[in-house]
């Protein structure tokens, strides 16, 4: 039985998906990632970048693949604690 309280979740638009998808399979092309995502998505890796990480905090990424969204959430916030580490002068690999 659905719930009635469940709102559906919109769709990701085509390049969204792409950007989820390439990012799941990016390390077996034969190019590096940045010429790939350069040649793929006609913009640079700095906004391909901006672009994934702002997409995989919406609830529309994690339906459409919770076990990748969800490793480049973990992955994420374990640069920023790390940064913020370094930033204290905290050693955390200790």
């Amino acid at each position: 039985m659905s719930d009635p309280m469940a709102t559906p979740v919109a769709a990701l638009s085509e390049q969204q998906a792409a950007l989820l998808d390439f990012e799941k399979q990016w390390w077996a092309l034969s190019g590096s990632k940045e010429s790939e995502i350069r040649e793929r998505f006609d913009i640079s890796p700095t906004r391909y970048y901006q672009l994934l990480n702002a997409l995989i905090d919406t609830e529309e990424a994690l339906v459409h693949d919770p076990l990748l969204v969800k490793r480049l959430r973990r992955l994420r916030a374990a640069r920023q604690k790390e940064r913020t580490a370094r930033r204290l002068g905290v050693n955390l690999k200790a």
